[in-house]
């Protein structure tokens, strides 16, 4: 008995079933640093390229901008809940951060700043944890440096304006140490105050926001990879990872409400030192 050969036609439904699995296992995909580097949306190619965080941080600042125009716009001697609102989260920053440590004279000097840094950093944070956008607009290295960097400039320039002939000098030499002990203490003086102190405000509020979005992605992603893709028993895993993911929800707001202070106020008190008579 002749055996007639199979067409190449033929072979390909046999070749497919012989090489695909009878069950494909669905494959968990976690957060990612990619997370951070979203393609650009607008003006791709050029130096005003924008992707979905920068697009943020507009949209971010220009509410802020919108939320106190509206509420300062028409003051009442009675306010209103948003008025209220509003005046509460102004005498926040004055009186328990600025005034509390520069005093009224020169808290009022430096308080837009500090106000403007305490409000940034924290709508900036509190994106992290809103449905649909779910990331942090400081999880990126940018708006963080660029807010240590006013901070630094600020502290800096108030140290200068105070003791114009006395700040730098006093700052790497301080007073009263023994001349032999400047070579150790110089240094360690210089790394200190012009350059771990920016990259210290930096760094911090960069790497919470970080953490925190990866966490928050992990956990709700795991959710829905246990109650979707897995099913059946895995549901009650599903229902503990979602458990983790809200508890690490409001740990989220507390952390960045606590960067936002914590910023703030690192800003004011590198300003009191520079102020300080010492200099």
């Amino acid at each position: 008995m002749l055996e007639t050969p199979l067409s190449a036609a033929a072979l390909i439904p046999i070749l497919a079933l012989a090489t695909t699995p009878a069950t494909e296992t669905p494959e968990f995909k976690g957060p990612s640093i990619m997370d951070f580097f979203p393609p650009a949306i607008l003006f791709e190619g050029t130096p005003f390229e924008l992707n979905r965080i920068m697009l943020l941080r507009l949209v971010i600042v220009a509410l802020i901008f919108i939320l106190f125009w509206l509420g300062t716009r028409k003051m009442q001697l009675v306010p209103g809940r948003f008025q209220g609102t509003i005046e509460m989260g102004l005498e926040f920053v004055r009186k328990g951060i600025v005034e509390d440590l520069l005093g009224q004279k020169d808290g009022k000097r430096f308080l837009p700043l500090i106000t403007t840094i305490f409000f940034l950093v924290l709508f900036m944070n509190l994106t992290g944890i809103v449905p649909g956008i779910n990331i942090s607009a400081n999880s990126v290295i940018g708006m963080p440096l660029v807010l240590a960097i006013a901070a630094y400039i600020a502290f800096i320039w108030a140290g200068l304006r105070k003791h114009p002939w006395t700040f730098i000098r006093n700052a790497l030499f301080p007073p009263g140490v023994p001349p032999f002990l400047y070579i150790i203490v110089t240094p360690i003086e210089f790394v200190s105050m012009f350059v771990l102190r920016p990259v210290t405000l930096t760094l911090r509020l960069l790497m919470n926001m970080i953490v925190g979005h990866l966490l928050l992605v992990l956990f709700f992603s795991a959710t829905a990879f246990f109650m979707v893709e897995l099913g059946g028993w895995w549901i009650a895993a599903s229902a503990v990872t979602l458990a983790f993911g809200t508890a690490f929800t409001f740990f989220e707001i507390l952390v960045s409400v606590l960067q936002a202070y914590v910023f703030a106020l690192l800003t004011t008190v590198y300003i009191q030192l520079a102020l300080a008579d010492e200099h």
